[in-house]
């Protein structure tokens, strides 16, 4: 499966899981948070990209931040649906639109990045997933039937004392799910060609770093630049090497914006 963990399966909406958003100059940023996680994991980039003015949007996506139960009652397109609501309300008031994803929302990003084309300015991917090495993945359309959840493997962060305030169950069903979109982002993937830059930690529990180097081999993107994390594990956006992301993805936008 495609794991994340939780302090608590049934989380408030709290400051932690609530979505972000900030009002900024003409350049938007969307960032799209992980398969059973929140809008913690991107806050801390959201605001760092927000006190450098730009506008910012992360939101919540539907099943998340609630109980592992409603994952199980979500299909892929909701969650896309609500990334692509947050992309146009950024569109509306800025000039140039970029998207940024963790994981399952680097899935995200990448589905967006092949639907809205030249809309999106940019997009950057931190440890995307686009196919599971788990061994249990392709039983998961059966035990959908039977298991609702299985448990998850531990908060896939180095830095001590961090969480992402995700479940700590894998819902088995939404898990289908994300294989589902995933399918449908390996096939179009040539159709991803705007300037990329990506993030692969050397060592991830969750997503295989074969997930990076076969986006890198498939995107028509002229503009690639893959950085490796040596410090962080999967939820790199809160662990060690966060400001590292954080700066190099504000250069990025820099640059292109000129």
């Amino acid at each position: 499966m495609q794991p994340r963990t939780c302090d608590d399966a049934r989380m408030a909406h709290n400051s932690a899981t609530a979505p972000y958003a900030f009002d900024g100059d003409r350049t938007g940023i969307l960032l799209c948070h992980g398969f059973t996680g929140s809008p913690a994991s991107m806050r801390p980039w959201g605001e760092y990209l927000a006190r450098h003015g730009h506008s910012v949007r992360v939101p919540l996506l539907p099943g998340h931040g609630t109980d592992v139960r409603d994952m199980n009652r979500r299909r892929w397109q909701e969650w896309y649906d609500e990334d692509r609501r947050a992309f146009h309300e950024l569109a509306d008031r800025c000039d140039r639109v970029f998207v940024f994803g963790l994981s399952m929302g680097g899935t995200l990003t990448l589905r967006l990045a092949q639907e809205l084309g030249d809309a999106i300015a940019g997009i950057s991917l931190v440890n995307a997933f686009v196919r599971s090495t788990d061994p249990r993945a392709p039983y998961a359309r059966v035990l959908q039937y039977v298991i609702p959840s299985l448990p998850a493997t531990g908060n896939d962060i180095k830095k001590p004392g961090v969480t992402e305030h995700s479940y700590d169950r894998t819902p088995v069903r939404a898990f289908v799910q994300l294989q589902q979109m995933a399918s449908v982002v390996r096939r179009d993937i040539a159709k991803v060609t705007q300037p990329t830059l990506m993030f692969v930690s050397r060592e991830d529990h969750v997503v295989d770093a074969s997930n990076g180097r076969w986006i890198a081999d498939n995107v028509r993107s002229r503009d690639l630049t893959s950085i490796t994390l040596e410090d962080s594990y999967h939820v790199a956006t809160i662990d060690n090497d966060a400001e590292r992301i954080f700066s190099e993805s504000l250069s990025f936008v820099r640059r292109l914006v000129g």
